[in-house]
C-alpha cells in the first residue's frame, strides 16, 4: 500500500490576513485534511477554523508534538501515513521543521519511505534576511543563544569572530521577554563597526525591520520587548594589511 503525504503547512506569524501569507493552493490542500500533528493545538484550531477545513473542526484529529514529546512515540505519530492517510504539520508560527520539533519527525518520515511536501509560507528567518541588507550567500542559524551571562557574552563574541572570518551572517532568536537583555549583552560584547539587524513582528501591521551599526543602536536600543524578533549580525573582515601571514 503507498504511504500517505506528510504536508509541511506554514501558518501566519501573527494576526496577518491570510490571503496576504498563504498562497489560495496552500490553503487548499490544508483545508481538505483531516489529521493533523500540531504544536498547540489550541492555535492549530484557530488557524484550521480560518482556513475552513472541509471536516467540521470537531471533527478533525490533532496530535500533539512539542519539544516534550520523546522520541519513542514519532513512530507512532506516522501510522496513518504509513497506511496511506495524508497528513498536515503544523508549527506553532511560520513553517514547520525550520527551528521546531517537526524536524524530527520530518527525519524519521524519509528513513520509512513516507513522502513529504513543503507548502509556501512565512520563515521569520528568512524574511528577515532578506531584508537585513547582510550577506545572503552565506549564513548560519543558531537558535537561541544561551541565558547565562557569561556564557552568552562567549557565544556572540564566538559568532561575531564568524561573520568576521568567513563573510557569513549571523542569525539567532530569543524568548521575547529577554529581547532588552539580548540588545543589551550584543552591546557590550560586539565591536562597534558590526552590523546588527533586528527584526521584530515580521510580516506584521506592527513590522520594524532595521540594520545599523552597534555604535548607532547604542544611541537608542529598539522598543522590542515582549515582542518576536530576530537577531542578524554582520561583522566586517579583516583588511588585507591586518590578515595574519
Amino acid at each position: 500500500m503507498p504511504t500517505g503525504t506528510l504536508y509541511l503547512i506554514p501558518v501566519p506569524l501573527g494576526d496577518s490576513p491570510l490571503e496576504m501569507i498563504l498562497p489560495q493552493g496552500v490553503r487548499d490542500i490544508a483545508a481538505k485534511l483531516d489529521s493533523f500533528i500540531v504544536e498547540h493545538p489550541k492555535t492549530a484550531r484557530a488557524f484550521l477554523k480560518q482556513i475552513a477545513t472541509h471536516t467540521p473542526l470537531q471533527e478533525l484529529k490533532l496530535t500533539v508534538l512539542d519539544e516534550h514529546t520523546p522520541e519513542s512515540e514519532l513512530h507512532a505519530l506516522l501510522e496513518p501515513l504509513r497506511s496511506g492517510k495524508d497528513v498536515g504539520l503544523i508549527s506553532e508560527a511560520g513553517c514547520p521543521a525550520v527551528a521546531d520539533p517537526g524536524s524530527n519527525l520530518v527525519r524519521l518520515a524519509h528513513q520509512q519511505g513516507i513522502r513529504v511536501t513543503p507548502l509556501v509560507g512565512p520563515s521569520s528567518i528568512l524574511l528577515a534576511l532578506m531584508t537585513s541588507g547582510l550577506s545572503g550567500q552565506r549564513f548560519a542559524f543558531h537558535g537561541y543563544l544561551p541565558v547565562d551571562k557569561t556564557e552568552r557574552k562567549s557565544k556572540l563574541q564566538a559568532i561575531e569572530q564568524a561573520a568576521r572570518s568567513h563573510d557569513e551572517t549571523q542569525i539567532f532568536i530569543e524568548t521575547p521577554y529577554r529581547n532588552r537583555q539580548m540588545m543589551e549583552a550584543i552591546m557590550e560584547s560586539c565591536g562597534a563597526e558590526t552590523s546588527l539587524c533586528v527584526a521584530t513582528d515580521v510580516s506584521l501591521a506592527t513590522e520594524m525591520i532595521l540594520t545599523k551599526r552597534v555604535a548607532e543602536w547604542k544611541k537608542q536600543l529598539p522598543e522590542i520587548d515582549k515582542r518576536p524578533t530576530v537577531f542578524l549580525l554582520h561583522a566586517p573582515g579583516l583588511s588585507k594589511k591586518s590578515k595574519p601571514r
